[in-house]
Formats: structure tokens, sequence, C-alpha cells
């Protein structure tokens, strides 16, 4: 039977937050960004082992104590320059460690998604299934999108049907994976399912109903703050 593993790459630095702090290590609820992702895996029985991908020059990591992850959680120092290099490099790096087969599934999530709970995991493996190509969490998108122009003024109304806001984990099968990212590090990949639909697989989209967003902006921590105080005192 194929095993799940995660890997969170957390190798960037992020420049709209207007902080000198890498944002995966901005402080949330009393712990770094990073911690909550991590946290989710880890304590989840579906998953067999955590791999996060740092940066070489990373000096953050170890200022705080995950002694109570070790034996499920592995640091990757390979993170590369863009996020799907440091992806690719982590799962290359990842069998390594810990005995990982080419159809296993990996579930890569973003460092800056603290909202994503053990409901919205069980949901994504069971909704994927043995999918042949295999899925990620997705949003349908509600607002209506504009254009701009040059001048940062509408240039036209985009429609907005069969569109959907792809957000992670997005898991695919190991090696299916790592051949998607190997033939696309330099390409305009934003994500991993972009490098699987270049190999012209269809993705499939798992509807997700519960909070999820990416911490952008320093409005999206406050926000993020206010949710999981709501969530730890319903």
């Amino acid at each position: 039977m194929p095993k799940y593993f995660a890997i969170i790459p957390a190798a960037g630095f992020g420049s709209r937050m207007e902080n000198q702090l890498p944002k995966q290590y901005l402080p949330l609820s009393g712990k770094p960004m990073i911690y909550h992702a991590v946290d989710t895996f880890c304590r989840s029985a579906l998953i067999h082992q955590v791999f996060i991908v740092l940066s070489p020059q990373d000096t953050q990591w170890q200022q705080y104590d995950w002694n109570v992850y070790d034996e499920k959680l592995t640091v990757l120092y390979q993170g590369g320059a863009t996020r799907a290099e440091s992806v690719l490099n982590g799962l290359i790096e990842a069998p390594n460690n810990y005995p990982v087969t080419a159809q296993d599934w990996i579930l890569v999530h973003d460092a800056a998604r603290p909202l994503f709970t053990q409901n919205q995991l069980k949901h994504l493996i069971e909704a994927v299934g043995d999918d042949p190509v295999g899925g990620l969490l997705a949003i349908p998108i509600a607002d209506t999108l504009k254009r701009s122009n040059s001048d940062n003024c509408v240039a036209q109304t985009e429609s907005r049907d069969n569109l959907w806001q792809a957000q992670t984990p997005q898991m695919f099968r190991y090696q299916m994976l790592v051949d998607a990212l190997s033939n696309n590090t330099h390409q305009n990949v934003t994500d991993d399912a972009s490098a699987i639909e270049a190999l012209g697989l269809h993705p499939k989209l798992v509807h997700n109903r519960d909070y999820n967003f990416k911490v952008t902006y320093p409005q999206d921590l406050e926000l993020a703050e206010i949710i999981i105080k709501t969530r730890n005192n319903p």
C-alpha cells in the first residue's frame, strides 16, 4: 500500500509582509507560523513522515523547540531559488533520509497556510483516493474578476465560470511529481499542479469548505490569529 508523506517548502522570504523575519517564522498564536502546518501533519496518523525544506542559510529553525515531533519530522537544508526548486530538491533528498517509493503520495503544503486542519487533510486524501493523477484543495472563484491595463484601469471583466483558486496541500505520486518538476523547474511553474498539468495531465480539484488562505499581507496574519483563537475557544 502506498504511504503518505508531507513536504513543506520554507526556504523563501515573504517580502510583502514588510518584516525582516522570514514569513514562515512570524509569530502566530504564540508559535512561529510554520508550526501550525507542521503540527497538523505530524499529529495525523495518515502521514508517515514530514519533510521541511529550508534554505542552507536558515538560522531561525533551530531557535525553536521541535523535539515533540522528532520521530516524524525531517529537516532538509536543500532549499532552492524558487518554490519549485525547493520542492524538487526536497523530493530528491527525502529518500536518503526515509524510505519513499515511486507510488507513495506526496502532499506539498505552503508554510504560510497555517489554518490547514486535520479534517481538511482527511477530506483531501479521501477525495483523491486512487486517482491516477492526484489532486489539490481549491475553492471556486466567487468574486468578479477584472483584468487591468497598464494604467491599472479596468480593461475588461473576465468570466469566472469554471475558475478555481488553488490551495495546498497538492497531492501527487512521488515519481510523477519528481518527473514533472524536473521538466519544469526553470519554466513558469507557480505550484505543483501546474507542473503536473504541463505533462498533459489533469489534477482533481477538491472543494475545500473551511479557512485555508495563504498569509501574504499583514492583515492576513491578523485574521489568521482571530480564526485560530475562535477555533480554540468555540
